[in-house]
């Protein structure tokens, strides 16, 4: 019953994509979908990119170690997005296709295309954490090994972004976000009626020996921040009729995730209490519970819910990405020949997220090495545009390489030392940054001449 419907929900996606195709007219429609998205359709759309699988699966996994705290990852996110609330409106008043032509208006074409490289290398890393997702979940729910459904995985996110471009994520991400809803809160609900008992949730949240208010601090620097200054969430505020519309939807997403976090972390703690660890080693907490307590149909549903969550993220970065790289040959990417340069960068930033889904296998880890790179680079100079402060746009270019280089480095040290020195690097790289967009620009020529 499960590979029917893997079978009928691969078809329906490369039939959508094919139906979306006959669909475009002109380049609008596939880069923003027309800009004629209503409420119903962002919120839908946003949700689902937000929940995406290595979300959904990253956070009942990081329960292993930090239990009931790993709700503070969706928790964070929500925590992003109603930041952004003040700020939409003006996104959406000024974006036309992509972040980098915001960066392009507020510091110059030179930082615009400095943008345009450091964004799609950072955003590669979160396809790719998207292709792994998808592979743990053909793995856990088909026993399919874990380079096939790599390969299929992204062969499938390629095709489908490549075909139907926006018009395409548009018209499925409605539907796949009420049926993510549906199969987590469904999985929950059976198990809060399981006669098995769950660690307390005063013992581990909000902080416990392997999550402390410094982790915090770095979760909300380098990954609620993104969702205040996301390209794959700007994507969505682009699509938007109207300012109204994308303020309203990104209202009602963040706080429909503060419930769902704390839903998966319910369920991740169960998990890890209960199934035997080994069984728990190459497969996702979240899809053990399903087949154990699930029937097999619904649990087939569960399968394709959760790849439509990843296909929902990957298909919107990686369209994303695409659309940064054909905006670094041409400004203006409302034309058919940025369009076919989009097509032709979704192959390859595709192929390159497969390579490197091949090598690492950590979801959550492939997905915060990337963002720590991008909030390291882009927050603060963004963040600053956004509110009007004034800076110092000559040297905007290396506030974003250097705050990038740094809170990569922080990231990477984490894995080499056991105390804090790697956090307090990242954190560094937020006021390295800030710092050197501070600096008065009549000082600089001063000290140039």
């Amino acid at each position: 019953m499960k590979v029917a419907i893997l079978i009928i929900y691969f078809a329906f996606i490369i039939g959508l994509g094919i139906y979306s195709w006959l669909k475009i007219k002109q380049p609008t429609d596939y880069f923003i979908a027309g800009k004629r998205s209503g409420f119903w359709q962002v919120s839908g759309s946003l949700l689902a990119t937000v929940l995406g699988g290595s979300a959904i699966l990253g956070t009942v996994n990081l329960t292993k170690d930090q239990s009931w705290a790993a709700a503070w990852y969706l928790v964070a996110a929500s925590l992003g997005l109603w930041l952004l609330v003040p700020l939409v409106g003006k996104v959406n008043r000024l974006g036309k296709y992509t972040l980098t032509n915001l960066v392009g208006q507020f510091y110059g074409e030179t930082a615009r295309k400095t943008a345009s490289v450091i964004i799609p290398i950072a955003w590669v890393g979160i396809v790719a954490a998207q292709i792994i997702a998808s592979a743990k979940i053909l793995f856990s729910f088909f026993n399919l090994p874990y380079e096939t459904g790599v390969l299929l995985s992204g062969t499938v996110f390629i095709l489908y972004t490549l075909i139907g471009g926006q018009i395409s994520i548009i018209k499925t991400d409605l539907f796949q976000s009420f049926i993510i809803l549906f199969g987590v809160i469904l999985t929950a609900f059976l198990l809060w009626n399981a006669p098995e008992q769950v660690p307390a949730f005063s013992q581990s949240f909000p902080f416990n020996p392997q999550f402390s208010p410094i982790d915090l601090l770095i979760l909300v620097l380098t990954f609620s921040s993104t969702f205040v200054v996301g390209p794959d969430i700007y994507s969505r505020v682009f699509c938007a009729k109207d300012e109204k519309t994308a303020r309203k939807s990104v209202r009602i997403v963040a706080a429909v995730l503060l419930p769902f976090a704390f839903i998966l972390a319910y369920i991740g703690v169960f998990a890890f209490s209960h199934l035997p660890k080994g069984q728990l080693e190459e497969s996702a907490a979240l899809i053990e519970i399903i087949n154990l307590y699930l029937p097999d149909w619904i649990a087939g549903v569960m399968a394709a819910a959760l790849l439509s969550a990843v296909l929902s993220s990957a298909d919107t970065t990686l369209l994303t990405s695409s659309m940064i790289l054909s905006e670094l040959i041409h400004p203006d990417i409302n034309n058919a020949r940025s369009l076919k340069n989009t097509r032709f960068f979704i192959l390859l930033c595709g192929i390159i997220s497969i390579l490197l889904a091949l090598k690492v296998t950590s979801i959550i880890g492939t997905l915060l090495l990337a963002l720590a790179f991008y909030s390291g680079a882009f927050i603060v100079p963004l963040v600053a545009a956004l509110t009007n402060l004034k800076v110092n746009k000559r040297l905007s270019i290396w506030a974003m390489i250097i705050g990038g280089l740094v809170a990569l480095s922080g990231k990477l040290a984490i894995g080499f030392w056991e105390n804090n020195y790697g956090n307090w690097i990242i954190i560094s790289a937020f006021a390295v940054n800030a710092l050197i967009l501070a600096i008065p620009e009549n000082k600089q020529i001063s000290a140039n001449k």
